[in-house]
């Protein structure tokens, strides 16, 4: 019997569908119900009983199932101790990264980790949506912002100051905004999230908070794509101050409204489960912790940010 048929026999089990757990494992349907054969042949029985419309667990996979999700995790443990007392890190690392970030950033700091770790591949999923780590085949996921589910492991990478911004050229064109007041005249590059147009923007001055709603002739559900519009020109951008790194640092956009601070965010990353919490996820996370506090050090020394807002 294989485990990998065993591991295919509990996401059936889990999603109650052996389309959403195919889908999960990212393998054909069929694949999986050539496996859920295998195992109840092996068996002698049928562990699950289905009909048109509805697949459950018969009496026999309610017991077997359990043991059985048992047993694939003691043999985890034991493989992953293993590889901790012989210092092997390998494996496949299942990553979800936010457009933006993983294009530009991301993916040459993945090519170095995994120069370093010839063991380590790795499957990226490139969105910018909250993951559904029950749904989406996916191990880890690098997001913005603190966790909001307590059944989910995070670990912090780095504060992340956001940074108004926009050309020479079009500032040129249009005037300088000295106040966040002044925005309203001006065209703002949105970002949407789950049909949420983000056109109220929030600045943070002393002890007051400004609100300005924007005007834009430009929304994409793609940070990466509001950036490019920002550095062609198009109009000016509320963003990560990673995001813009290197367009801040190459003088191509300047940074707007000294003293008026967009509100700002974090770096983690996020994790299911304990068991997802690997030597190589840990190293991962040293590796874009350096990575991370060396673009932010740099926007520092060039007086893009102020070492308060990001140490």
């Amino acid at each position: 019997m294989l485990l990998e048929d065993l591991n295919v026999i509990l996401k059936v089990a889990e999603f109650r569908s052996i389309t959403a757990a195919a889908e999960s494992l990212d393998m054909h349907t069929a694949t999986a119900s050539a496996a859920i054969k295998r195992v109840e042949r092996a068996l002698g029985v049928d562990l699950f009983i289905r009909t048109t419309r509805s697949l459950r667990l018969s009496v026999a996979g309610e017991r077997y199932i359990p043991n059985c999700q048992q047993a694939l995790q003691m043999l985890d443990v034991a493989k992953q101790n293993v590889k901790d007392d012989l210092d092997i890190i390998d494996g496949e690392l299942r990553i979800s990264i936010p457009s933006d970030l993983g294009r530009n950033l991301v993916l040459p700091w993945l090519d170095e980790f995994m120069e370093e770790h010839i063991g380590i591949s790795v499957k990226l999923h490139v969105s910018d949506s909250n993951i559904d780590f029950y749904r989406d085949p996916v191990d880890i996921a690098l997001r913005y912002g603190s966790p909001n589910d307590a059944n989910l492991y995070g670990f912090k990478i780095c504060n992340v100051p956001r940074v108004i911004c926009a050309t020479p050229q079009y500032l040129e064109a249009h005037g300088i905004p000295k106040h966040p007041n002044d925005l309203t005249t001006h065209n703002g590059l949105l970002y949407k999230l789950h049909d949420i147009v983000h056109d109220v923007w929030e600045f943070s001055y002393k002890s007051e908070f400004i609100k300005v709603k924007m005007k834009s002739n430009r929304v994409s559900n793609d940070a990466d794509l509001v950036r490019r519009w920002c550095v062609s020109g198009k109009g000016i951008a509320v963003k990560s101050s990673l995001d813009m790194s290197y367009d801040l640092l190459s003088n191509q956009l300047v940074t707007l409204l000294t003293g008026f601070v967009p509100k700002p965010t974090e770096l983690w990353i996020i994790c299911p489960s304990r068991q997802t919490i690997t030597p190589a996820v840990r190293l991962l996370r040293e590796h874009l912790k350096i990575k991370c506090n060396y673009v932010l050090t740099q926007l520092i020394n060039k007086g893009i940010l102020a070492q308060a807002d990001v140490y």
